[in-house]
């Protein structure tokens, strides 16, 4: 913006991310190629005004991103909160790997009665496999790279705007748009428009 003889300050950038970031993600979300049908899902730690909250993250078997959730608590109700969400924007999954937590694991037996109440024959595969989760694990090293620095946020509202344009940002780089052969500033003004 300098080079342009544009002033500004942090702060207003700051309010731009905040106030346009999720407008872009919720695009990014309809507009992405579809992914497949195995998932990995963990959750990441991010801390919000001195608080640990949890950053909600599903990747398919090729690391695409699935979805991606902040939540302030890392219970049965934010976990089924995140899988319901990342169903309706990319479908049901034929499995999902995920920890040890009992959180996630109730999460994923509620949507597999809600499926089974909805009258669907069709359950999803809940596996338990520690190191089938390395590729979200590994997944995360992007997002806390960025966030590292920045020592926290100030509010949650301005946390989940952050993350996700930082998380937009990294499924452009991943190259999950139909238009991935285009530089990835014109991809993100295609979002953005």
């Amino acid at each position: 913006m300098a080079e342009r003889g544009v002033s500004l300050d942090h702060a207003r950038l700051n309010r731009w991310v905040v106030r346009y970031s999720p407008l872009i993600a919720s695009e990014a979300k309809k507009r992405k190629q579809s992914v497949a049908g195995s998932w990995r899902r963990d959750e990441a730690y991010i801390k919000v005004k001195g608080q640990w909250t949890y950053l909600y993250r599903a990747i398919d078997k090729y690391g695409n991103t699935v979805d991606f959730m902040l939540s302030e608590h890392r219970d049965e109700v934010a976990a089924t909160a995140f899988f319901k969400q990342a169903i309706d924007h990319n479908g049901l999954p034929g499995k999902v790997v995920i920890d040890k937590s009992g959180a996630n694991n109730a999460g994923l037996e509620n949507i597999n009665i809600l499926i089974f109440l909805s009258g669907l024959l069709y359950f999803i595969d809940i596996l338990k496999v520690k190191y089938l989760n390395n590729i979200v694990e590994q997944d995360h090293r992007f997002i806390k790279k960025i966030t590292k620095p920045m020592m926290g946020f100030k509010a949650f509202h301005s946390a989940s705007a952050t993350l996700a344009g930082i998380e937009t940002a990294y499924m452009i780089r991943k190259g999950q748009f139909a238009n991935n052969q285009l530089p990835a500033h014109h991809q993100f003004i295609a979002l953005a428009v």
